[in-house]
Formats: structure tokens, sequence, C-alpha cells
């Protein structure tokens, strides 16, 4: 029972940490759009750096890339919190049922995941070169929470032993 207590109490904390980030997004909502302007625009980057040619400098675009990211940020937190309210209700049922109520936190995590690894780390990173530059670089903070979001799904996806 203590491992499925520990299982829920992570999902729950991850999915807050993505309700907050989602939730400060939303609330301050010119700040962080000015991270998401100056990686897309590029124009912090190595000036010789031979890529400038990737640079989204519409503001439209700009703007929706940042809703886009938004939305999956939304999205990962509500299938987290799913997840973590099926688990609840399963918590004394069955190894199989307890193991079939991880669906909705696996899918959260690996939305999340999907965010900071391939949204923040590699198309942020790596296509638009944020990497490069000093002041706009996600890479760190977003690796932390890869990391985090992956440790928490290879943890929640271990299956229990049906208890005698």
């Amino acid at each position: 029972m203590i491992f499925r207590l520990t299982r829920i109490l992570v999902i729950a904390a991850l999915a807050l940490q993505i309700s907050l980030v989602a939730f400060g997004n939303i609330t301050d909502y010119g700040t962080n759009l000015a991270f998401v302007q100056h990686v897309l625009a590029m124009d912090t980057i190595f000036p010789d750096a031979t890529i400038h040619y990737r640079a989204i400098t519409s503001v439209p675009l700009q703007h929706a890339a940042y809703i886009l990211i938004i939305a999956f940020e939304t999205f990962a937190a509500i299938l987290c919190w799913s997840g973590v309210w099926r688990m609840w209700r399963s918590r004394r049922a069955s190894a199989a049922q307890f193991q079939r109520a991880k669906g909705l936190a696996a899918a959260g995590l690996s939305v999340g995941l999907l965010i900071w690894l391939v949204g923040f780390m590699g198309i942020g990173g790596e296509w638009f070169g944020m990497w490069m530059s000093d002041h706009w670089n996600g890479i760190e903070s977003a690796f932390r929470l890869a990391i985090l979001l992956l440790a928490a799904l290879i943890y929640l996806e271990r299956r229990d032993a049906e208890l005698e």
C-alpha cells in the first residue's frame, strides 16, 4: 500500500508543478511570452550562426506557439490530476485494477515529457539555437523537469505484486 501512496503523491507533486507552470504562463503572459519571442526570433544567439533563417519573427505566430505551449501544459496537468484521482480511487483495489488506473497519469507525464524534451530542448534548444543564448536559455530547467517526469514515469509503471 505504501508504494501505491508514494506513486500517487509523486504524480500529484508533478501535477502541481505542471499546473503552476501553466498558471504562471497564463497569469504572467507577457513576461513568459517575451521568452518565447526571443527564442523564436533567435535574436540573442551567436551573430555569426548560420541558422538565423529559421527564425520566426511574426508576432501572431509567436503568440500561437506560446498558446500551444500553454495548452499542452494545461492538458498534461489535467491528465496527471485525473490520473491521481483514478489511482486514489483504486488504491485498495487489486494490483491489476491499480495498474489500469495509472493510464491517465502515464499519459500526463508523457505529454509533459514531450513538452520539455521535444518542445524546449529539441525544438527550442536545437532548432532555434536556444543553447547559444546567455539570457533566453531554458535548456537546464527543461532538462530538470524532463528528468523528473521520466523518473516518475518509470516509477509509476513499476507493477505491484498482488498482495496476499
